[in-house]
């Protein structure tokens, strides 16, 4: 059995997808997300004018051996772009090998640990009243779990990931006005005076046992972030996120000595090597990569047993860039690992995204089941694909008042 061809898409409803599909001599194709939020042809060049020439004519079973290859055989390693284009790939194998066992793919891995997946949405307001609104929302739609980001009063911007006033569930970061990122204006003083007394009327409101999650996005200083984490382990999280940069990981000491917060980390990870001391050293209790970001399934699976060994559990990063395809692939993952603690998910399923990634996957009261399809579960419209392109979009940037860049 051999590859055949590989093409890539970008471009899709409202994200510029980088979709992946190898084909084989006997018919059957696997499908793979390279998607990096907003450098999306940045992996598409890489498969397009590097990889995708050293796939025709492998065999697509032999997916850990194709790994290693493209892994060991560049000498410069790891970084999202070529651990997105190796993702791809990686995920589109396994989808052919499944399919070829005409199995879903999570029994390749050894079947299930669970019938369905616990996720959380995604709640925000421009003030406390909003957002507890997007909160009730959630929680009357089922969910069991949802993260909370508000609006910070006095502050001249509305903070991380918060939306406009009475929407919920916005793909509201990626500004498509061109490549020029907005820029955000922070204040870590007002922030760590508002937010946990926020956290508390929150709870306050929902009681014990709706779970909460809050996403500091790294804004804070490791002694910043262990003050804050102190003054909210009342309210019992179920994590504060990225509380400080994980560039300094021997700073989550400092909050790991102050309060038993639980910590989740790794979004922007896309190796094992990114994460294996903050696993090692038990300084995380959820680890937040993401399939495609960190190099397939394959080596996603391996973090998974490391962090299995160190009573860390999974919270796979499912940010509105990720593609239906990189989420089947966590939905697996999510149905087997032993591990598994939660997952993010964002609402995909418009008419036009599901015209465009067909997909048999349901999300019922805050639970995902996966489908028993062979193969990921996910099909690919390549006459749908064709009315869509790529269309430049940015992030923005963070500054404090005086100026000062900040972490985004």
């Amino acid at each position: 059995m051999k590859i055949t061809d590989a093409k890539v898409f970008v471009g899709g409803p409202g994200k510029n997808y980088v979709t992946l599909k190898i084909v084989t001599d006997q018919g059957v194709y696997g499908l793979g997300d390279a998607t990096l939020n907003n450098r999306e042809t940045l992996p598409a060049a890489y498969l397009q004018d590097y990889l995708i020439p050293n796939l025709i004519g492998r065999d697509p079973r032999n997916s850990e051996d194709i790994w290693q290859f493209f892994y060991r055989g560049a000498y410069f390693r790891r970084g999202p772009i070529a651990m997105a284009a190796f993702g791809a790939i990686d995920m589109a194998l396994w989808d052919i090998k499944a399919k070829l066992a005409d199995m879903p793919l999570y029994q390749l891995f050894g079947g299930k640990s669970r019938d369905g997946a616990l996720v959380y949405a995604h709640a925000t307001g421009s003030d406390l009243e909003d957002l507890i609104d997007s909160i009730a929302f959630y929680v009357e739609q089922g969910y069991k779990a949802v993260r909370v980001q508000c609006g910070i009063p006095g502050m001249p911007t509305k903070g991380y990931g918060v939306a406009d006033k009475g929407l919920t569930d916005t793909p509201f970061i990626t500004d498509f006005s061109g490549v020029h990122p907005k820029e955000e204006i922070w204040d870590t003083d007002r922030y760590m005076r508002f937010m946990p007394a926020a956290l508390s009327e929150i709870r306050d409101r929902f009681g014990p046992e709706l779970k909460i999650l809050h996403d500091v996005h790294h804004r804070l200083l490791p002694r910043e972030a262990a003050e804050f984490a102190k003054a909210v382990e009342h309210v019992n999280l179920f994590w504060l996120e990225d509380p400080t940069p994980a560039d300094d990981q021997s700073a989550l000491k400092l909050i790991r000595q102050h309060s038993t917060v639980p910590i989740a980390i790794g979004e922007v990870f896309n190796s094992i090597w990114d994460c294996n001391q903050l696993i090692e050293n038990e300084l995380i209790d959820f680890i937040r990569v993401a399939v495609t970001y960190a190099g397939g399934i394959t080596h996603v699976k391996r973090i998974v047993d490391l962090a299995a060994l160190h009573h860390v559990r999974t919270g796979f990063h499912g940010a509105p860039s990720h593609s239906p395809l990189c989420m089947a692939a966590q939905a697996h993952l999510n149905a087997w690992a032993p591990n598994f603690g939660i997952q993010e998910y964002l609402v995909l399923d418009t008419p036009e995204c599901d015209a465009l990634f067909p997909a048999k996957h349901t999300l019922i009261n805050g639970m995902m089941y996966v489908s028993d399809e062979p193969g990921l579960g996910v099909d690919f419209d390549e006459n749908e694909a064709a009315q869509y392109s790529y269309k430049p979009g940015s992030h923005p940037i963070v500054r404090l008042e005086d100026g000062t860049l900040w972490n985004y």
